[in-house]
């Protein structure tokens, strides 16, 4: 037996191998992985039918389990396995009470030497490349730089800085309220919003809603970026309570006027907007809430009437120019531009009239002249158009006045596809001269362009154009009389 012993102990010694040992180090891993898949590889010979074979230590001696080979093999480094590994060792035991003693005359060495003796039995490099192997090798262990990251003791500080640099950290281990707070104050001066959000969903998770609130009463960055993430993700309920608190009952009655916007049906959100009324709002909020609720008040009923002669196709309008969208829910300059469009003729009492519109809720002339002219230019009233601008003194003298400025009167006209006599009708009007040039040229208001000219009594511009307007035209022989005159 002592002769075997020399002949391995030469064997092994003198390979370019070297036995597995169970340290961390990064060059040692590699070698642990190539005896743990040799060691699974002995259930094959292990569980072998033949009752000749039984196990063997690297020396050749019949041993107890395989983990006294693994030891065996390691006998340089026992102390360090027994200080740090003692759980492998009771774990490869435990394999090793189930595995049953047989009897042979094979040694592990001969099979890692390629000289078994029988042929039916799987090479060495079958045995690895057998994916229905059971694992009886201990479980390889992660070095420490990766699993260190997990469980470090680190400093609120330096969890910020990890978290920073995209770093997985656990939070968890933060359980009494002055390291959270020391957590939130690093996570604050580190100025990175997504860390300063990351660490209070930590907090409202693990404190109580009362003293989460008092600690962000005095964290003012902090309780900002807790509030607009509420209100990112529809926390509705948690962000009242956290107004409440701060007593903050404009942003409360705010929010909840917020909630229309989930609801659909119609007749429930005119009833939802009735009770927003009496919220604690300032008084132009207030009175903001009271005109959106009669607009929608408004709108129901125009709907209602809409839709009936609609379908009922009693309105040449309504046939002509059918609706592609309901007016319900629009804002109130859609509602009146709908209503300069249907309703333009209807008298003031009616809910439809325009001109009841711009009383109820004290809409500008401005922009009343530019909505209905906009809506009368669409379907091409140019009489309609006229008489929005026209204006009566107190004499009786009519006057043409545009609140918008004339120039913007002709720019909608003429996206509107108007003709060149009404065009030309509000060109003369602009004042400022150059203006007036610049549009007269651009929309080729020919007779705008030479009565300008012979106004400034420039000869030579009115020469010039002479030659930008049609031979033998109107235009080109009333340039030949001005210029004829002296």
């Amino acid at each position: 037996m002592s002769r075997v012993r020399a002949d391995e102990e030469e064997y092994w010694h003198s390979s370019k191998f070297r036995a597995f040992t169970f340290d961390d180090e990064d060059d040692e891993l590699s070698q642990l992985k190539e005896s743990k898949r040799a060691v699974n590889s002995l259930r094959d010979i292990v569980d072998d039918d033949d009752d000749d074979l039984e196990r063997v230590s690297w020396s050749g001696e019949p041993v107890g389990s395989i983990s006294w080979s693994i030891k065996e093999t390691a006998s340089g480094s026992t102390s360090s396995l027994d200080g740090r590994d003692s759980s492998l060792q009771k774990g490869s035991s435990s394999y090793a009470a189930a595995l049953p003693k047989q009897a042979s005359s094979y040694s592990l060495s001969s099979l890692f030497k390629g000289r078994n003796k029988l042929s039916s039995f799987q090479s060495l490099s079958d045995a690895l490349t057998d994916t229905g192997v059971k694992n009886y090798a201990p479980e390889l262990r992660r070095p420490k730089a990766e699993y260190k990251d997990y469980s470090g003791d680190w400093s609120p500080k330096d969890t910020v800085r990890r978290m920073q640099r995209g770093k997985v950290c656990s939070l968890e281990r933060f359980r009494s309220l002055q390291d959270k707070l020391v957590l939130l104050d690093e996570a604050v001066a580190g100025h990175d919003g997504n860390v300063i959000t990351a660490v209070l969903i930590f907090l409202k998770r693990t404190l109580r809603r009362e003293i989460l609130f008092r600690e962000l009463e005095v964290r003012q960055v902090a309780l900002c970026h807790l509030i607009h993430f509420l209100r990112e993700t529809g926390e509705q309920k948690f962000l009242l309570d956290l107004l409440r608190f701060l007593d903050r009952t404009e942003e409360v009655a705010l929010s909840q006027y917020r909630e229309h916007l989930n609801i659909q049906d119609v007749e429930k959100r005119r009833e939802f907007l009735k009770g927003c009324i009496g919220l604690p709002f300032s008084a132009e909020d207030t009175s903001h809430i009271q005109d959106h609720y009669t607009l929608l008040e408004r709108q129901i009923i125009i709907e209602a009437n809409d839709r009936h002669l609609e379908m009922a196709g009693q309105s040449e309008l309504f046939r002509k120019y059918p609706r592609k969208a309901s007016i319900l829910n629009m804002p109130l300059v859609t509602t009146l531009f709908y209503s300069c469009f249907y309703h333009y003729t209807e008298a003031e009492g009616m809910f439809s009239s325009p001109t009841n519109l711009k009383k109820t809720f004290k809409i500008p002339d401005k922009q009343y002249v530019l909505t209905a002219l906009a809506a009368r230019a669409k379907l091409r009233a140019w009489g309609d158009v006229d008489a929005l601008l026209t204006t009566k003194n107190w004499l009786g003298y009519t006057k043409k006045k545009a609140p918008i400025g004339f120039h913007r009167v002709v720019e909608i006209l003429q996206r509107n596809n108007a003709p060149v006599q009404v065009l030309q009708e509000y060109v003369r009007l602009v004042e400022d001269v150059e203006t007036r040039l610049n549009l007269a040229t651009k929309y080729k208001c020919h007779d705008v362009v030479i009565e300008t000219y012979r106004d400034l009594k420039d000869r030579i511009q009115l020469t010039a154009y002479k030659g930008k307007v049609e031979r033998g035209s109107a235009e080109e022989e009333k340039i030949n009389s001005i210029l004829s005159n002296t």
